[in-house]
């Protein structure tokens, strides 16, 4: 999937998840990013039942100057379905020529524990998105329990060098 350019200066990343998926933690991971690169970051989230495995979502937003954390229906250039069911609810938030990433491919690679499998498709938008892969494992290390670093680092690492139709 090649790199698709930011509509009007601003990249809308759309999350979509159930609670415990780590999906709120990866929008973090992306706004701290896109914010320690000098951009303007806008987020919203959604997560009423997610200690219930509820519907999350969340959306991040940056540029060079961007206006709201929200985005309209069918402009999103991504949409990261982190579970298939919740992939397929918001699908006509994105855009026409927008990209999908989702946890395909995850079984294939051997993910060092299942549990980093957020991490894995964080590591598959970090490489479409204008950020070096240091910037992201710098925020991962910051992110995530010390014990842990090295797991999710890996499966972030799996899904950067993860390629479709492998």
């Amino acid at each position: 999937m090649a790199k698709r350019p930011a509509r009007n200066g601003t990249t809308s990343v759309f999350f979509a998840g159930i609670g415990g998926q780590g999906v709120l933690l990866a929008s973090e991971i992306v706004a701290q990013v896109a914010g320690r690169a000098g951009l303007d970051v806008k987020k919203s989230e959604v997560h009423g039942m997610s200690q219930r495995g509820g519907s999350v979502v969340t959306i991040v937003r940056f540029g060079r100057k961007v206006h709201s954390p929200l985005v309209r229906q069918g402009a999103a250039d991504v949409l990261v379905a982190f579970e298939p069911t919740e992939g397929r609810r918001h699908a006509a938030m994105l855009a026409r020529d927008g990209a999908r990433v989702d946890s395909s491919g995850a079984l294939d690679v051997g993910l060092p524990d299942p549990r980093t499998a957020n991490m894995f498709i964080l590591g598959k938008l970090a490489a479409r998105l204008p950020f070096a892969r240091q910037r992201w494992l710098d925020a991962i290390a910051e992110r995530v329990p010390p014990r842990t670093i090295e797991p999710n680092s890996r499966a972030f690492t799996l899904g950067w060098e993860y390629r479709e139709g492998k």
